[in-house]
């Protein structure tokens, strides 16, 4: 038997051509990702969200795939809420108001009649409010994006009588979001608010364990509430917006470059779909004359004085602190 010395086999080991380990096949994604929301396919924000995931895995050359699951496909939003923090789900857009349960400043944006146009809306979440948000979500070990997506101003629908002054709430069965924010705005008015999550509502309002709820406008009509509601009352008496939020960990785990690109594209798509939503609403309230609803012009002030007399105000600007209120009233002026 002949013996080779140990350098020549391992000269001749070296010689060898490389073999190339395959972890996955050729072509597939090196990171394949979910992205949840509570909204339609057919809303503005899941049209921009696939927009944006088609661009990023363009520009990652693959890498990075991101499937999009609208209509809490994935659970209700306190389901995907828990799956995002665990990391079942790496991306999910939640309105700050619904993250309040976690994020208690993250509501703040939804003071009632805080907000007197779109201009002091993205002034105050581009700037100091949204940046305290951000800070406030970090130290829950999830990522919020720079660009809030807008969901719109609230509008008050009913199917048992309209809504004209803040004295009609009074006792008015109205479904509200899982927050503790809603249920404090609608108490003030003498309501007797009931908090379902988004995906039972439609059922709730048709066997009217509701009489009413409230939404934005592109979200009454993509999610078809008109069709067992009556009245829609122009009340503007929130605006809510969608933090896309990411798991931290998922997140970190893409290369550098692929994380600025995720940024970018999503970043990109929320500014688009604010744009939808303004140009939606201009002709959502036509489309839904048609539908079948029937609308009511209020007058904020007088529900803006019912919340102050209330004390509503007062309430939440100790809740949240003397920061986070300073950074609101530099936006929007004095509430109390």
């Amino acid at each position: 038997m002949i013996r080779l010395p140990r350098r020549t086999l391992l000269a001749a080991g070296a010689a060898l051509p490389l073999v190339a380990i395959r972890t996955r096949p050729a072509g597939a994604a090196e990171f394949t990702y979910k992205y949840a929301n509570n909204l339609p396919a057919t809303h503005p924000l899941n049209l921009r969200a696939v927009e944006a995931a088609a661009r990023i895995k363009d520009a990652t050359g693959g890498r990075v795939e991101i499937n999009v699951f609208p209509s809490n496909q994935l659970g209700s939003d306190t389901d995907t809420l828990s799956q995002l923090r665990n990391g079942a789900v790496e991306f999910f857009t939640l309105s700050g108001i619904l993250l309040s349960t976690l994020v208690p400043v993250a509501s703040i944006n939804g003071v009632g009649f805080a907000f007197k146009d779109y201009t002091q809306v993205w002034s105050a979440m581009d700037g100091k409010l949204g940046a305290y948000v951000r800070g406030e979500i970090d130290k829950r070990g999830l990522v919020a994006f720079e660009k809030i997506w807008d969901n719109g101003y609230r509008q008050i629908t009913s199917s048992a009588k309209p809504i004209r002054v803040p004295e009609d709430l009074n006792g008015f069965k109205i479904r509200v979001p899982v927050a503790p924010l809603w249920t404090s705005l609608f108490k003030a008015f003498g309501a007797s608010p009931i908090s379902i999550n988004f995906s039972e509502t439609y059922s709730a309002l048709q066997t009217h364990l509701a009489d009413g709820q409230e939404n934005p406008l592109a979200v009454i009509d993509t999610a078809k509430l008109y069709e067992v509601q009556k009245y829609l009352s122009v009340t503007n008496h929130m605006w809510d917006g969608f933090w896309f939020l990411a798991n931290r960990r998922a997140l970190e785990a893409l290369p550098a470059d692929a994380q600025a690109i995720v940024r970018r594209e999503f970043n990109r798509s929320a500014l688009e779909q604010r744009q939808d939503v303004a140009k939606l609403n201009a002709t959502l309230e036509g489309t839904l004359k048609q539908k079948g609803l029937t609308f009511i012009a209020t007058d904020p002030a007088a529900f803006r004085a019912t919340l102050k007399k209330a004390g509503f105000y007062a309430e939440w600007q100790q809740k949240y602190g003397a920061e986070a209120w300073s950074a609101l009233e530099g936006a929007v002026g004095s509430l109390t």
